[in-house]
């Protein structure tokens, strides 16, 4: 009589403890996806206002009325937009009060590195789970071979003859698991690499404007 090899047939014949391997690798999987098509989509709104932004900052010419438009806007300034509004307003705070030029830079500058530490936080969201992902499944798969395997041989016991029809159905199941975690994992390895690239690539971005702005306000800081 010949085995059933069918994928469902072994998913459904597979023991407790590799269903559930499976299970989690399945679950793993979903949800490493749904974080990866929103972090692209993240990104690709972080450049895209990364892009506008810079484009009205060098066009226009007066930095007060750029403030108070990004100020006065319903939404919470991110990005570039949030690092200038950071900056600049505490800038003219501490002009307003009088304070010595230098301490009107440092101030100004805390205020943006503080601005850039969040932007960076926000960037980096799930891409630490996306790391453990693309680590951890091909291990937890493994775990699952390796323990669909032993029972398949342990079954082997109680036979004096083993065929490899016997073993075939037992070993096939639990190669499935490998499969599984091997599924999980490259899709997000390959985008963990890719958005942290992106990742970067913005956060250079972010310095290079704050080291702009930062020389572009000290010129005014004792006028």
């Amino acid at each position: 009589m010949q085995a059933d090899l069918s994928i469902l047939h072994l998913l459904t014949e597979a023991s407790l403890l590799v269903q559930l391997v499976m299970l989690l690798l399945l679950v793993l999987s979903l949800v490493s996806w749904t974080m990866i098509f929103k972090k692209r989509g993240d990104l690709a709104v972080a450049v895209k206002q990364a892009n506008v932004f810079e484009q009205r900052f060098w066009e226009d010419d007066d930095l007060n009325q750029l403030y108070d438009k990004i100020h006065k806007q319903r939404f919470k300034a991110n990005g570039l937009s949030g690092i200038f509004e950071a900056g600049f307003g505490e800038f003219m705070r501490l002009k307003e009060r009088g304070h010595p030029p230098e301490m009107i830079m440092a101030g100004t500058e805390r205020a943006m590195r503080v601005a850039v530490s969040r932007e960076i936080d926000a960037l980096e969201t799930h891409l630490s789970f996306l790391a453990t992902v693309g680590s951890t499944s091909p291990y937890i798969g493994l775990f699952g071979t390796v323990w669909g395997i032993m029972n398949s041989f342990r079954s082997l016991a109680g036979l004096q003859a083993a065929t490899l029809a016997n073993v075939a159905p037992g070993i096939a199941e639990a190669l499935i698991a490998t499969a599984m975690g091997l599924f999980a994992a490259i899709p997000a390895v390959v985008a963990y690499n890719r958005f942290s690239n992106d990742v970067e690539r913005l956060i250079n971005r972010y310095h290079t404007f704050m080291e702009e702005l930062s020389t572009l306000l000290q010129r005014h800081a004792s006028n």
